[in-house]
């Protein structure tokens, strides 16, 4: 196996280290030349050898790579490794073994008897994301009502108009089926709820069961008639660069890049408080029954570990998260969190069991509150007087320098211009180093605060709405950016401040 590299399905220094796409555009998968061969006189079967081109490498450099190489055999002998994969089939990346002695953050198959979580969900996929989000409350409900009324025109054999025309339905295969089966929708205004889109980036939601394409057990953690809530949001295929989780406090979507898992503080059970309820109310009257999430066995597996300390599901809860931003779990385990679900340790003392803990409730607090922390005081260089209309963002972009080597314009991650009459100065160049999800905080912050146009269905989602109509402030977008400043400073002060990972012998 020749290994060539260049899987853009990964993003920063990841991303950097894969190089060039040996087909360009035509690839986003990594590309391999395979030989397999066969030779039954052979006095060993089943060899594995690999070369990897090497990290850092443009396309150019890849195929000038290639070329010199001329064929299998111009790859010097000593310069093949010996792959023997290992139990769990993985060839590089080998996972830890002493990871499975920790208790699983969650498990379907219910094999273990010390599972954190009684269950977990997926973020909501609505296959839909244009209509069925948007800054603006008023823009949800428009587009969705009027999309409900064309697909139910579809189902009855009214339609007048082309039924695939993407400006007016925003189809799916599920979508289909229920078209198919004559299914009638009706919108709901109720269905209209504040969601997390992206990392520190909000969004009015149409939450509905027959128009999002699957909100899995979305509905159990925040369901549709209202419940407070936490959840620990975990990247799916981390690939070992910035942070793991992210806490929120609403329905969050399944986001990009390999998705999320939630673990919820509580669950919601619906059905079994409606029978409770409707021996002394009416069923209209009932809400749901909330119980928490974090099993018995699970903190029973962590309060047999610290006898003589009260700790609570939620003092857990918090731990957890506090685990979840180790920079020794996050570098010791990393082969293993690309692979499969986080499995949660005992640490040695009680001591650190605290620090872990009251380490990630400070976490919690930062993160689901990240609109109304001090904004970080950046400098803001601004033409003339503004008035609330100059605040509006289009698309934030940084100002360029010349590179000292090079002398090339090159990203100056200092300055950011806001606007046309706006620029902020004086970014520490410590905040690029909180990475969530892929990207540094700011990073989605840039992103998501502009004006965007969906290139199927025409729809508009511009970031000023949620400023002016949600929040009632047009310095929303800049407050964001100098707020968002603020919790990755803080973010990384925390972390910086945690213990060294110790680990209990027996996990």
């Amino acid at each position: 196996m020749f290994h060539l590299r260049g899987n853009q399905r990964t993003s920063g220094e990841t991303s950097r280290k894969e190089g060039g796409k040996i087909f360009g555009s035509g690839s986003r998968a990594p590309i391999s030349i395979s030989l397999l061969v066969k030779n039954p006189s052979a006095n060993t079967h089943g060899r594995i050898f690999l070369h990897d081109i090497g990290d850092y490498l443009s396309r150019d450099d890849k195929l000038e790579k290639i070329s010199g190489y001329a064929s299998i055999a111009g790859i010097p002998v000593d310069a093949w490794q010996a792959i023997t994969p290992d139990e769990h089939g993985d060839w590089m990346k080998q996972r830890d073994g002493g990871f499975a002695k920790f208790a699983p953050m969650g498990e379907k198959s219910g094999a273990s008897t010390s599972v954190l979580f009684e269950t977990y969900s997926s973020g909501v996929k609505t296959n839909r994301d244009a209509w069925a989000y948007n800054a603006s409350r008023n823009r949800v409900a428009s587009n969705m009502e009027s999309m409900i009324d064309a697909f139910n025109a579809t189902s009855t054999g009214a339609a007048t108009f082309d039924v695939n025309d993407p400006g007016r339905i925003g189809w799916s295969w599920v979508l289909r089926r229920r078209q198919e089966k004559g299914f009638i929708g009706t919108f709901r205004p109720e269905g209209l709820v504040k969601a997390v889109y992206r990392p520190f980036s909000s969004s009015w939601l149409y939450y509905d069961r027959y128009f999002n394409e699957n909100r899995y057990q979305m509905a159990r953690l925040f369901p549709d008639r209202g419940g407070d809530n936490l959840a620990i949001v975990v990247k799916q295929g981390w690939e070992g660069e910035g942070f793991l989780s992210l806490m929120v406090d609403r329905v969050v979507d399944v986001q990009s890049s390999g998705g999320t898992q939630c673990f919820p503080l509580y669950l919601y059970d619906e059905a079994a408080q409606q029978i409770e309820a409707s021996l002394f109310t009416s069923q209209s009257d009932t809400v749901p029954r909330r119980r928490d999430a974090i099993t018995d066995a699970g903190l029973a597996h962590f309060t047999s570990a610290y006898p003589g300390e009260a700790i609570s599901k939620e003092d857990l809860f918090y731990y957890i998260y506090g685990i979840l931003h180790s920079p020794d779990y996050r570098a010791r385990y990393a082969d293993n969190l690309s692979k499969e679900l986080p499995r949660i340790p005992r640490v040695r003392t009680p001591h650190d069991f605290w620090a872990f803990s009251k380490a990630g409730r400070a976490l919690a607090a930062l993160h689901l509150n990240y609109e109304s922390v001090e904004p970080y005081p950046l400098t803001v260089n601004a033409q003339g007087t503004l008035t609330d209309a100059d605040y509006r963002v289009e698309k934030m972009k940084f100002a360029k320098k010349k590179d000292s080597e090079t002398g090339k314009p090159v990203n100056d991650r200092s300055n950011v211009i806001y606007n046309a009459k706006i620029t902020l100065r004086g970014i520490p160049e410590a905040v690029w180093g909180y990475i969530v999800n892929g990207k540094a905080a700011l990073d989605w912050v840039m992103e998501r605060q502009a004006v965007r146009v969906d290139k199927d269905s025409g729809i508009v989602n511009d970031a000023n709405d949620w400023a002016n109509e949600t929040m009632g402030n047009p310095k929303y977008a800049l407050e964001l950016f100098c707020r968002v400043v603020t919790v990755s400073l803080e973010t990384q002060k925390i972390v910086g401040a945690l213990p060294v990972l110790d680990i209990r012998e027996d996990g």
